[in-house]
């Protein structure tokens, strides 16, 4: 019998296991159409939503003064040094960046990145839902937010702004957490941080999914902390620590106080809460549904997202319009999960919800003017018209845009009369005046106005709680050298004696 013959057999092959953080396996011919199809209607939406932003000059005072503080920057002044605000400083020194590189006469390429910020927000939204719930999921998720990111008044869905700037970088914190990323959440969550204070608040999620990974991720703490610290400290040393932590934190304490503004809060809180509402109804109904039905539908991250964005819309008691943007995107999220566990049939009737909307919000945009645009400009044309281009100009308001549209340099670091008297949001006379402005900003005011003296000022208070007759030292000051020189609608011009 013939001698059996040994064949030898290959050992078999070991497949390796997808990684947990890599996108659902749709396969190379899948995965391109998918991005390729998505990517150009959603860029087209960025720009269909942002087109009012475009048509005209600027739409808030936050506009007007990041543009002035930024031209500032660009001409040598230094920031939280001779030019101060509230806010952290990546976004005067992007507004910086762009007036160097394009000129400080149009807001044109901030409003272009405003865009490509949305488009971000939404392509991470989109590359979220994806990778939980499928493709379908992400086209839903990247097309819902876009309809509804304009769905507030357009000087506050419009304007090229913090809340813009802030919301994708708390996008990618969550984006980079889902894939256990640690490190670059840390970087996103800083730079969410750097852009505005309360972007911070998407380290909560951040956090919990942290600890609700697996034991061999949670060694990530150490990458996501140092991802957090890191940015922050270099941002402090390069601005001094001090000075970072007074104007961004504990110089506020009058600023974010509700004495004197109870009611009006109140009122622009119901108010802006209700357009919202109103724009969002696509996102809305599907999770109340599932929430009176005591259907579980989204983890948990997600809902304390919406928390925490929501507790960040509170903070300072003044409900601001924009402060609401940083709701949309978990409520994106949220309404993208309650879709997939409804009948098919629900995902066009929210669409077209939200559709409608932002048609209505575009057409808003597209149609009206910010309500102080006009005055600020016959202000600026009244300024040009008496002062030369180096002359410094003191303007007592809080429109620090006409000092921008005026091209002419403000007397002082203080931009607006509210660091001064602590006056905002309207705020009545019981908590406004030199006592309630920033610690220390008198002294230094009257310094600036004494070394460098105003050619012109413009008491732009028209009755305001901040009016000059108020303002014991400001009023001295024009009493001991000025005198009125004309008026325009309103608003009283001084010059030099």
């Amino acid at each position: 019998m013939p001698a059996a013959q040994h064949v030898a057999v290959p050992a078999p092959v070991a497949v390796p296991r997808p990684r947990p953080s890599a996108e659902p396996s749709t396969g190379p011919r899948r995965g391109l159409p998918f991005w390729a199809g998505l990517l150009p209607v959603l860029t087209a939406l960025a720009l269909a939503t942002r087109l009012p932003s475009f048509l005209r000059p600027l739409w808030n005072p936050d506009e007007g003064f990041l543009a002035t503080q930024a031209r500032m920057l660009a001409h040598g002044a230094v920031l939280y040094r001779t030019v101060v605000d509230r806010k952290p400083p990546l976004l005067p020194w992007l507004y910086e960046a762009c007036f160097r590189a394009f000129g400080d006469g149009s807001l044109l390429p901030v409003k272009s990145l405003a865009v490509v910020a949305q488009l971000v927000t939404a392509v991470l939204l989109a590359s979220l839902a994806r990778r939980r719930w499928g493709e379908r999921a992400g086209c839903t998720a990247g097309v819902l937010y876009l309809l509804v990111s304009i769905g507030l008044e357009p000087e506050d869905a419009q304007a090229a702004t913090f809340e813009v700037f802030a919301v994708p970088w708390t996008a990618a914190a969550m984006w980079c957490a889902d894939r256990g990323r640690w490190g670059r959440a840390g970087l996103a969550t800083a730079a969410a941080l750097l852009t505005k204070q309360t972007g911070g608040a998407v380290l909560a999620p951040v956090l919990l999914m942290l600890w609700t990974a697996r034991p061999a991720a949670r060694g990530g703490a150490v990458a996501l902390g140092l991802g957090t610290t890191l940015p922050v400290a270099a941002v402090a040393w390069a601005c001094g620590p001090a000075r970072l932590l007074f104007w961004c934190v504990t110089g506020s304490g009058s600023y974010a106080s509700i004495e004197g503004s109870v009611g009006a809060s109140a009122a622009r809180a119901v108010a802006n809460a209700g357009v919202l509402t109103t724009s969002c109804a696509g996102l809305l109904a599907p999770v109340c549904l599932l929430l009176l039905a005591r259907r579980r539908f989204a983890p948990p991250e997600l809902w304390l997202w919406l928390i925490a964005s929501g507790v960040a819309v509170t903070t300072g008691f003044h409900f601001f319009g924009h402060y609401y943007l940083q709701l949309i995107p978990p409520l994106t999220l949220l309404a993208t999960a309650a879709l997939r566990a409804l009948p098919d049939a629900a995902l066009p009737v929210a669409g077209g919800l939200c559709a409608l909307s932002c048609a209505a919000f575009l057409g808003a945009g597209l149609l009206g003017t910010p309500p102080e645009l006009p005055h600020s400009l016959r202000i600026a044309d009244a300024v040009r018209a008496r002062t030369a281009p180096a002359d410094p100009v003191l303007i007592w308001g809080m429109h620090p845009e006409q000092y921008w549209f005026a091209d002419r340099p403000p007397a002082g670091r203080f931009l607006t009369a509210g660091l001064l008297t602590n006056y905002s949001g309207g705020r009545d006379a019981s908590a406004v005046g030199e006592a309630y402005g920033v610690p220390g900003g008198w002294p230094v005011l009257r310094r600036e106005l004494r070394t460098r003296p105003p050619a012109l000022v413009v008491d732009d208070s028209r009755g305001k709680p901040y009016a000059v007759g108020r303002v014991p030292s400001l009023r001295a000051f024009l009493r001991g050298g000025y005198e009125r020189v004309g008026s325009v609608e309103g608003a009283v011009l001084y010059a030099r004696r």
